[in-house]
C-alpha cells in the first residue's frame, strides 16, 4: 500500500505562533513514517508560506525563510495539492490530507478550513462552520444556552459600545460584579484574558482584550475546579468523549503563561469528582461538539462550581494544543489510544468526511 501525503500546516501570524510550532513538532513526531510522507508547510508571522523538504529531524531548528521554498495551496480542484514555487517554475506536490496545526486567528477560525475546501483538499479537524463558531466565545455561549447547558453569567461588548467606558463599567458591576474575567471573544490559549477585581483593573483588562479583538466578553468569575474533556470522531455515532482531566494552575488562573511556562501548573487524569459529574461533563462535551457541527477533534472545558457543585461550561477548542504537555492528547491516551494511533484516527476521519 502506497503512503499517504500528509501536509502539516503550522506557524501562522496569530499570537499563538510559537505554540503552533511546538504542537506541529509533536504531531510530526507521532505520524508514522511507514504510513505517511510528511510535508511540513510553515507560515511565518508575516503570512508567507514555505515548504520544507529537508530532514524532518531538523524541523526544530531550520531557518525557514533561508532554507524553505515558497509555496501556496492550489485552489484548482482539478490540480489539488501544494504548489512549490522556485523562481518562475511551479511544481505541484499532491496532498492526500492536510493537517492544520494552526492555533488562533487565521487557523482555528474557519479561514484555513475554507481555503482547503476551495482547493478540494481533505483535512483534519472541524469544518468552516464549527471552527468559526467555536472560535467566537460569544457565539458558542448562545449555542450552549440553547442546549440548556449551564455557564457563567456574561456580557458581550463591541469596541464601539465601549466608547462610553464609564457606562460599560457600571453595567458590568451591576450585572456581574467583581471579580470578573475579561476575554477577547476570538482568541485562544488564554491570550489577552485578565481577571479584574475592581473598577481600575477592569478598565485595564478591557483595553488589553481590545488589543486582540474588537469584540470582548466579560464573565462572572466562577470559583471552582477546572476540568477538560477531549472529543474524537466524525460528529456521528462514532463520536466519543475521553475521561476527564483537571487543571491545577500554577497561577491565579490558567492564563497563557500558566499553560506553557509555569512549571507549577499540573494536569491530573481522572480526578476525584464522582462518576456522575464526570459523565455529565463527557455528555455535555459531546453534545456541544455535535451542536456546532464538530468533526475530528475538540477539547471542551468546564468548571465544577465550589459553592453549588454545578458543572459549568467554559469553552470549546477545535484545534487544541498538541504540545507534549497539552491536555487533549493526554486525555486520549487515557482512553487507550497511543498518540500515533490518535494521528491515524484523525486522518481516517478526514478521509471519511
Amino acid at each position: 500500500m502506497s503512503k499517504l501525503n500528509i501536509a502539516v500546516i503550522f506557524g501562522g501570524f496569530s499570537s499563538e505562533h510559537q505554540v503552533s510550532i511546538s504542537s506541529a513538532i509533536n504531531v510530526i513526531n507521532n505520524l508514522s513514517k511507514e504510513k505517511y510522507n510528511i510535508i511540513p508547510v510553515y507560515i511565518n508571522q508575516k503570512g508567507s508560506w514555505f515548504l520544507y523538504e529537508g530532514n524532518i529531524d531538523s524541523i526544530k531548528t531550520v531557518a525557514w525563510e533561508k532554507f524553505g521554498t515558497p509555496c501556496q495551496i492550489s485552489c484548482d480542484m482539478q490540480n489539488k495539492g501544494i504548489l512549490r514555487i522556485t523562481g518562475d517554475k511551479i511544481k505541484r506536490i499532491p496532498v492526500d490530507v492536510a493537517f492544520p496545526v494552526l492555533h488562533g486567528k487565521f487557523g482555528e477560525d474557519g479561514t484555513i478550513q475554507g481555503l482547503l475546501e476551495m482547493g478540494g483538499l481533505k483535512y483534519v479537524g472541524c469544518g468552516v462552520l464549527a471552527s468559526s463558531v467555536a472560535m467566537d466565545k460569544a457565539t458558542t455561549k448562545i449555542i450552549a444556552s440553547a442546549l440548556g447547558i449551564k455557564q457563567a453569567k456574561y456580557l458581550v461588548f463591541r469596541k464601539e459600545e465601549l466608547a462610553d467606558m464609564q457606562e460599560a463599567l457600571k453595567k458590568i458591576r451591576y450585572k456581574l460584579g467583581y471579580p470578573c474575567f475579561v476575554k477577547p471573544s476570538r482568541a485562544g490559549s488564554s491570550v489577552g484574558i485578565t481577571k479584574a477585581k475592581n473598577k481600575k483593573e477592569l478598565e485595564v483588562a478591557i483595553e488589553l482584550a481590545l488589543e486582540h479583538d474588537e469584540k470582548i466578553i466579560v464573565e462572572q468569575a466562577i470559583v471552582g475546579r477546572e476540568l477538560e474533556c477531549s472529543v474524537l470522531g466524525t460528529g456521528g455515532a462514532d463520536t466519543v468523549a475521553s475521561p476527564v482531566g483537571e487543571i491545577l494552575a500554577g497561577a491565579e488562573f490558567y492564563d497563557f503563561d500558566a499553560k506553557y511556562n509555569n512549571t507549577e501548573s499540573q494536569t491530573v487524569m481522572n480526578p476525584d469528582i464522582g462518576e456522575d459529574k464526570a459523565e455529565e461533563i463527557r455528555k455535555a462535551a459531546v453534545e456541544i461538539f455535535k451542536a456546532i457541527d464538530g468533526c475530528g477533534l475538540s477539547r471542551v472545558d468546564f468548571f465544577i462550581e465550589e459553592k453549588t457543585g454545578n458543572v459549568i461550561f467554559n469553552e470549546i477548542n477545535t484545534i487544541p494544543g498538541f504540545t507534549d504537555i497539552s491536555m487533549y492528547s493526554m486525555l486520549i491516551v487515557e482512553m487507550g489510544l497511543s498518540q500515533s494511533e490518535l494521528m491515524d484516527r484523525l486522518i481516517e476521519v478526514a478521509l471519511e468526511r
